[in-house]
C-alpha cells in the first residue's frame, strides 16, 4: 500500500498551503502554514535556516501532522486530509539542497522566481533547510465533509 493514496497525493500537489503541526517545548501543538511540495511519496517543505523555532521543535520531536483543510487553497479539487508523519530536517546543504524542489515551489508560488533574482542581495533568505515528511497514517475526506467517517490509510512499513 502506498504511503499516500493517489487522491491524497493529488490534493497535496494542488494545495497552495497546508498546516504543519509540531509539538512545542511545552508539549502543546503549534501550527505553521506551509507550502507543501510533493516529491515521490514524501511531502517536503522549506524553511529559512534563520527561522529556527519550527526546526528546533521538529528536531526535539519528529512526530508531526500535516493537514490540508482550506478549500480555497486547493482550487478545483475537493477533499480534506490530515496525515500523521515522521519529520526529518535536512541541513546538509543550506544553499542548494532545496533547489531540487524549485520547479514545484515556483509552480505553487510564482513570487519565488522574483526572489531568486534578488538572491545575491539577500543570501540569508535562501539559506534554507528541507523538512521531509514521511506519511504514516492518513485520514482523507474525499468530499471535504468531516461530519462523515474518513478513509484511513496506514503506510505499509507502519502496518508491518
Amino acid at each position: 500500500m502506498p504511503a499516500l493514496p493517489y487522491p491524497v497525493a493529488r490534493l497535496i500537489d494542488a494545495a497552495l498551503v497546508g498546516e504543519l503541526t509540531v509539538i512545542g517545548a511545552d508539549d502543546r501543538p503549534i501550527t505553521y502554514p506551509m507550502i507543501p511540495l510533493l516529491w515521490g511519496d514524501r511531502i517536503f517543505m522549506t524553511s529559512s535556516a534563520l527561522d529556527s523555532a519550527k526546526v528546533a521543535h521538529i528536531k526535539a520531536n519528529p512526530r508531526v501532522s500535516f493537514s490540508v483543510t482550506n478549500p480555497d487553497a486547493i482550487g478545483t479539487f475537493a477533499g480534506r486530509v490530515t496525515i500523521q508523519c515522521d519529520a526529518r530536517v535536512a541541513e546538509d546543504d543550506l544553499h542548494a539542497g532545496w533547489e531540487r524542489l524549485l520547479d514545484n515551489w515556483k509552480r505553487k508560488d510564482p513570487s519565488v522566481a522574483g526572489l531568486l533574482k534578488a538572491r545575491l542581495g539577500f543570501p540569508l533568505l535562501f539559506e534554507r533547510v528541507l523538512i521531509e515528511l514521511t506519511p504514516r497514517r492518513t485520514w482523507f475526506w474525499p468530499d471535504g465533509r468531516t461530519d462523515r467517517a474518513p478513509q484511513v490509510t496506514i503506510a505499509a512499513e507502519v502496518a508491518r
